[in-house]
């Protein structure tokens, strides 16, 4: 590891982290906490400073800037993009610890507690001997999604900034909020933005290059019952607890996400919660297949009128909405984007890991506004809890990865 190449990548990456970026779901806000705002107007300074061109940030709350480009010829302009937001778990007063040359033990994240992130339970662990691990104090999560894509982005064009050597098109950055709660993307800028293609700076272990995501929606079954005093009961009430009970016990049992991988889509039960009166059930659904996609919410729809033809009322009503669609559709008549990124990766002597995104990113709404952009490591591994961690050397490493991807753009 080359320790002065980023010199301030892990100062950097520490100082971003704790700021609570945490998102709410709740909120109609743009963007949905004030501290994520704060944090925008911060990192505006600090690309400010660094020297790079039309720094600003838009009404939607995404932190635009650009490197321009030091070459003499036209070539494509490419842009990078990672997310502000911290998912929902707690982000109030994170303090990062630094495991130089792990062993490839348990790690003790907080004695006083008696957290322990143990090799039994995460055997990714084994992968990251000798590293310098960055984890938690096992009382929140890290950030490191996406605040590693973040500093990965910064720390690339400062580098580039200070070698004038290297040759490049024009860079475009941006830094969105509300990714955790699927809404940030809602807002982003295409014409904007102005990139012939980007990438996200959002996925996991070094190697990571995905394209295609899954197809996503959430239904949400709103239940009506009927209260009534339990010891006059007969043949008035309905009991919407036992409701929704009926409505869990008509999924299928083996689609979930617990027994699916790769490409299996599944159904997976969000939230409940109810009383004799009201009930409230909420489910994801996800499919890459586009036909499988839709016969699942087809399926989700017969459950709702099975359930009132057999009340003989609407006791159910269903709220169906689509969340983002698999960008794999859009990408896959821009293949070179992925072939760049690839190609990057083998000139670093890095492994491409390419498969399905078992979930989304910003880059699925994104390719379906007409800009490509498919997802690259980030580096980091357990998110969104107290067992997250990343490495220096992943950072480093997806640093890296930016860097060779403009200086192959540069010669196409």
């Amino acid at each position: 590891m080359d320790s002065k190449k980023y010199d301030t990548l892990k100062e950097r990456f520490f100082r971003y982290v704790k700021f609570n970026t945490r998102s709410d779901g709740a909120s109609e806000t743009i963007p949905s906490t004030p501290s994520q705002m704060e944090f925008a107007k911060m990192l505006k300074k600090e690309l400010e400073n660094l020297g790079l061109d039309d720094v600003f940030i838009n009404k939607a709350c995404f932190v635009n800037a650009t490197l321009p480009s030091n070459m003499d010829k036209k070539v494509a302009t490419v842009g990078f993009i990672a997310h502000m937001d911290t998912a929902d778990f707690n982000a109030e007063g994170i303090s990062p610890q630094i495991i130089e040359n792990y062993d490839g033990k348990d790690i003790v994240l907080n004695k006083e507690k008696n957290i322990v992130m143990k090799v039994e339970e995460f055997p990714n662990l084994k992968d990251y001997i000798s590293k310098t691990l960055i984890t938690t104090d096992g009382t929140t999560l890290l950030g490191a999604d996406d605040k590693s894509g973040i500093v990965e982005i910064i720390e690339a064009v400062k580098y580039l900034k200070e070698h004038p050597e290297i040759k490049h098109g024009d860079v475009k950055i941006a830094f969105g909020p509300d990714e955790e709660i699927g809404r940030g993307a809602d807002y982003f800028d295409v014409k904007e933005f102005a990139a012939d293609y980007a990438y996200t700076m959002d996925g996991g272990p070094v190697g990571e290059l995905e394209y295609e995501s899954f197809n996503a929606a959430e239904a949400k079954f709103k239940i009506k019952g009927v209260s009534v005093h339990p010891g006059t009961a007969k043949g008035k009430m309905i009991n919407a607890s036992l409701i929704a009970s009926e409505i869990i016990e008509m999924f299928p049992k083996d689609e979930v996400p617990e027994k699916t991988e790769g490409y299996e889509g599944f159904y997976f039960l969000d939230e409940m919660k109810s009383n004799c009166e009201d009930g409230e059930v909420v489910y994801i659904i996800r499919d890459h297949d586009k036909a499988k996609f839709l016969a699942k919410k087809e399926f989700v729809k017969k459950l709702v009128e099975k359930i009132n033809k057999k009340y003989g009322r609407e006791v159910v009503k269903l709220e169906l909405k689509d969340e983002y669609y698999n960008m794999g559709e859009i990408i896959k008549d821009h293949m070179y984007v992925v072939d760049i990124a690839k190609k990057a990766m083998e000139n670093l002597g890095i492994k491409p890991i390419i498969k399905p995104i078992r979930g989304g990113t910003d880059g699925s709404k994104i390719s379906f506004m007409g800009l490509p952009t498919p997802n690259i490591f980030a580096g980091g591994e357990n998110f969104h809890g107290k067992y997250e961690f990343v490495a220096l050397e992943s950072m480093e490493k997806a640093t890296d990865v930016i860097i060779e991807i403009l200086k192959l753009n540069a010669e196409r």
